[in-house]
């Protein structure tokens, strides 16, 4: 009889438990008492008043922040924020991990005219960022509402900072930062974007999610985003077999009069490989010591090397923005490099990066394709069951997956309906400091096909971007499952027959 009044109370206490409401959850154990609850109020019944600027913590007599302001210290509305890619996070700081304190983060090109002008051309040296985390698993990610709206963020993001949209200018972004207890960092006329993006910082250390929930409603913004960062698809460390493969004449491979945006790392321009091949470059993280080229180099080589490495697209033009530094680069930086390349008028921009899924990097790409530009982006090198990566999730964006000398999937590739076709990209004979070496990556398939792409850009020059993702889509030699697929997408390129499409 005991036993079973026992069972009955268990069977209670489990029932009252799946009853409660779904709390704001917190990653900081110092919270007091009255600060969990305006939080499991502010998730419960809407009532964001404690988390705005000036809002009362309910039963706290001193709800001042360090810095003066109101605030929830260390609070955040969400589930851990960070599936990290890389073994240590310590190695990384100055991204929202858990905890650990924010460090400077690159600031644009100061040279860059505020209006959206370009700089000077000229390569230097410079980068840097946090590491990133894959996007959620599909296009619209779930997860629990931030403490004030519902809202989920996904991926490693700078833990200081937020990326807004602001029609109004800088009279508009003066008074916001005002209002929210928020630092303009940097601000300047997007081209792709077409509106002003203010780079707030947050000096108080409020959660970036709370932040976003308090700028929600404010009809001064127009987009309110985390300033993710993204990842370079290097996976690893014989005559390039990506000719042969994608059906590429290699005797009559040319790229003349076609131009490539390239952003990536720092480039050796000294390269045997890349004479005459850099038009123009732009470095999007002044300040910032270059510790590494051979990404760029890689896949600028792949696309347009001549000499002894002959690319995939000899006599087409780099237009080279350093956009990451240590692999790792964040949003504000790249959506700075993509304006740049917008400006320069490239066909094609190749994107042989990823990370979260973010509403300014999907605007920018529709801005770039309504331009005719041509999107090429790695699919990803985290694994088959790893979520979707952007930019190349984007509609519009061509991601390509890698494959090795017999077709078949590189075994770290992502997997997913977004992929759009597979190229070469493992153990690939590319340029790098010092000589070449074997590469692989969907990286550097991506240049495989940015490469292809010029061929056909070259022998056709009206040739709009629909029509070469379609021929692409149309020709591609079928792999795996029979039609498109999760793996292979419509499977590997033939250029030949690509530009016999009409």
């Amino acid at each position: 009889m005991m036993a079973s009044g026992r069972i009955a109370q268990l069977v209670l206490a489990a029932a009252l438990f799946a009853a409660m409401p779904v709390f704001a959850q917190t990653n900081d154990p110092n919270l007091t008492p009255q600060q969990l609850d305006c939080l499991n109020q502010t998730t419960a019944a809407g009532n964001a008043n404690c988390l705005q600027p000036g809002g009362p913590v309910p039963g706290d007599p001193t709800p001042e922040g360090p810095s003066g302001g109101s605030r929830l210290p260390g609070s955040v509305g969400l589930p851990e924020l960070i599936v990290d890619l890389f073994p240590n996070p310590g190695d990384f700081p100055g991204v929202a991990s858990g905890g650990q304190p924010p460090t400077p983060v690159p600031t644009p090109n100061p040279l860059r005219d505020p209006t959206g002008g370009a700089a000077p051309s000229g390569s230097g040296g410079q980068a840097g960022s946090p590491p990133p985390t894959p996007p959620a698993a599909d296009a619209t990610p779930p997860g629990p509402a931030i403490t004030a709206a519902a809202r989920a963020i996904s991926g490693a993001f700078v833990p200081d900072e937020v990326l807004v949209t602001v029609d109004g200018g800088a009279a508009d972004a003066q008074a916001l930062a005002a209002a929210y207890g928020l630092e303009i960092r940097s601000q300047r006329q997007s081209t792709l974007l077409g509106t002003s993006l203010v780079r707030f910082g947050i000096p108080d250390g409020r959660p970036v999610g709370v932040v976003l929930a308090q700028l929600a409603g404010d009809g001064r913004t127009s987009e309110r985003e985390p300033n993710h960062i993204y990842e370079l698809q290097q996976a690893a460390a014989a005559p390039s077999f990506a000719f042969q493969r994608i059906s590429l004449d290699e005797a009559a491979a040319n790229g003349e009069n076609v131009n490539v945006a390239v952003i990536d790392t720092a480039i050796d321009e000294t390269h045997p490989a890349l004479k005459g091949v850099i038009a123009e470059s732009f470095d999007a993280m002044p300040g910032v010591a270059v510790t590494a080229r051979d990404h760029a180099t890689s896949v600028a080589g792949l696309i347009s090397g001549t000499g002894d490495f002959k690319g995939m697209a000899p006599g087409s033009k780099i237009f080279h923005a350093r956009a990451f530094e240590g692999g790792k680069s964040n949003m504000e930086i790249i959506l700075n490099a993509l304006d740049w390349a917008a400006e320069q008028n490239v066909q094609i921009v190749n994107m042989s990066f990823v990370g979260p899924k973010n509403a300014l990097l999907e605007q920018a790409s529709r801005g770039a394709r309504a331009r005719g530009m041509i999107l090429v982006a790695a699919a990803g090198n985290n694994g088959p069951g790893a979520p979707f990566g952007y930019p190349a999730a984007y509609k519009g964006v061509i991601a390509v997956t890698a494959t090795d000398a017999k077709d078949a999937i590189m075994q770290q590739a992502n997997r997913g309906p977004y992929v759009y076709i597979s190229a070469p990209g493992v153990d690939l004979m590319a340029p790098v400091g010092g000589g070449t070496d074997l590469v692989t990556g969907t990286s550097f398939a991506a240049a495989v096909v940015s490469g292809a792409i010029a061929n056909l850009l070259h022998a056709e020059p009206k040739r709009s971007a629909d029509s070469i993702e379609k021929a692409l889509a149309s020709t591609a030699t079928d792999l795996g499952d029979k039609g498109r697929d999760t793996d292979f997408g419509f499977g590997l390129i033939n250029t030949k027959a690509a530009e016999a499409a009409k």
